[in-house]
């Protein structure tokens, strides 16, 4: 069995963001990047899964300019077998993005294919949907357990929902999206990183898998959250009734 999963770049989470002044997008300068935890999970469900003889190969497929090398490469370090680095510098909405992961999945004819349900910097949560409906296969989402069948043709998934945990079981091929209580993700080693050195990354282009990566959609402006206003201490109750009908106008 074949796996395949998407790995994006992404701001740090420890790192602190700017917006830049013009309103168009984060300051970058200082930031440091890093694999989507979420698909860091992904990951490391797969090279679980290869680990218990159940998957032969890991591909690691990332959608970036020459920067996202380094993330792959962590990903490789992690585990994964070998890389492909789709290579495109303008912004992508996640249509775009769907379209170009469907034709990687197209050539490298996967049997499972594991992605974050969400990326930590737009939080979208609509690319692995698209994918599997472009694909026409089926999906799972929000997986915080995956087990494969017996013959590997089928994956059992639990997903957390408001009302429990759905259990489902979808068909392979199909398209799996992770939650963050699926797993935790293993830590790079030193051998690991030695390793991904001697591991092949393919750099491929929008054009030469066919697709227009151009996006439907596109951002007007990005800003700041509001700086919260400081607290205020009451004397009664009285007071505190007052202030959430009159100022807060929440009763």
């Amino acid at each position: 069995m074949k796996i395949l999963v998407a790995a994006k770049r992404v701001p740090d989470p420890d790192t602190r963001i700017r917006v830049r002044s013009d309103g168009a997008g984060i300051a970058t300068e200082g930031v440091r990047f890093a694999l989507n935890p979420f698909d860091a999970i992904a990951l490391e469900a797969a090279i679980r899964l290869k680990e218990q003889g159940g998957a032969s190969e890991i591909v690691v497929v990332g959608i970036d300019a020459e920067t996202g090398v380094e993330t792959l490469r962590a990903g490789l370090a992690m585990g994964a077998d070998r890389a492909v680095l789709v290579r495109e510098v303008a912004p992508l909405d996640p249509f775009a993005v769907a379209k170009l992961l469907a034709a990687v999945c197209r050539r490298e004819q996967p049997q499972l294919i594991l992605m974050g349900k969400q990326a930590i910097d737009d939080d979208c949560n609509q690319t692995g949907q698209m994918l599997a409906a472009r694909l026409g296969i089926g999906q799972a989402t929000f997986v915080s357990r995956l087990d494969l069948g017996p013959d590997q043709s089928t994956a059992r998934c639990g997903r957390e929902t408001d009302s429990g945990t759905e259990t489902v079981t979808v068909t392979l091929p199909a398209v799996v999206t992770v939650d963050l209580r699926l797993n935790e993700p293993r830590y790079v080693t030193a051998l690991g990183i030695l390793r991904a050195k001697k591991k092949p990354i393919q750099e491929v282009t929008p054009a030469e898998l066919g697709v227009d990566p151009t996006p439907r959609t596109r951002l007007l402006h990005l800003a700041p959250a509001p700086r919260r206003k400081a607290g205020v201490r009451v004397q009664s109750v009285d007071e505190l009734l007052a202030r959430l009908r009159d100022e807060a106008r929440v009763v």
